[in-house]
């Protein structure tokens, strides 16, 4: 099989995804992203879980009762491919939990997954710049390695997540609602900056300037890219004296 250019491949994941948007009859989610991964590579099921280093975490969406296990129990342990996914901001395949070496680094999570019945894991940070607000993890039933088509694929399905949870709004339900998906790159630099300039005004890291700018989209009912944007013209500003989800218009 001919190998797929890197731009070709993004392009047929954003379609592949918009096709179970379309059946589902809504906006682009995290959801739709979790399904199309699952009928495009050779795993069982699918989770998205938000994460940061100073808000709780939590599950966003799974495919099926096994991958929702693994999310929370992930999660709940504080250990397996998520957890270290998200720490150490790379990847984590682990093609066989039965490995040894796997047993002996996450102890209870790896006997509790084969237990809900996966074997293989692999974990994708969602990562825009030094920013990494979660984490999609794919399972499969039995052992099994990504190929470099497959994992190539699986970056892109990681990719087009990290867009899609950055621009819009998680809702009670755990779907997303807000842009489409042709205008999600194009805020993707805006964002990155607005955070860097939010590190500044605030004097944080830069994952609680992230969580600063979409408190505020979020009590506002805005998107995110809109908030980002002022605050790139100045139009927006931070203090750390105020509410993290306040700011203040610039004259």
């Amino acid at each position: 099989m001919a190998r797929v250019e890197p731009d070709s491949r993004s392009a047929r994941i954003q379609v592949l995804v918009a096709e179970h948007a379309a059946r589902r009859g809504v906006r682009v989610g995290v959801a739709d992203v979790c399904s199309a991964a699952v009928a495009t590579l050779p795993v069982g099921g699918a989770g998205l879980s938000a994460m940061s280093r100073t808000a709780p975490n939590h599950p966003l969406c799974s495919t099926d009762d096994i991958s929702e296990q693994l999310e929370e129990l992930q999660l709940t342990l504080g250990e397996g491919p998520c957890v270290d996914a998200f720490l150490h901001g790379a990847a984590v395949l682990t093609p066989d939990l039965l490995t040894r070496d796997l047993q002996d680094r996450w102890t209870v999570f790896t006997e509790a997954a084969l237990a809900a019945g996966a074997r293989a894991v692999f974990a994708l940070p969602l990562q825009l710049g030094a920013i990494t607000p979660g984490v999609l993890n794919l399972y499969a039933h039995l052992p099994v390695r990504l190929n470099a088509d497959e994992l190539a694929d699986a970056l892109a399905f990681a990719d087009l997540a990290t867009l899609v949870l950055l621009d819009t709004r998680i809702t009670e339900t755990g779907y997303p609602r807000g842009g489409s998906v042709e205008d999600l790159g194009a805020n993707r630099a805006e964002v990155d900056q607005a955070s860097g300039i939010l590190t500044v005004q605030l004097g944080v890291g830069i994952e609680e300037a992230f969580v600063r700018l979409r408190a505020h989209a979020y009590a506002r009912g805005r998107r995110l890219a809109e908030v980002a944007a002022d605050v790139v013209a100045r139009r927006l500003r931070f203090s750390p004296d105020a509410e993290p989800d306040q700011a203040e218009e610039e004259t």
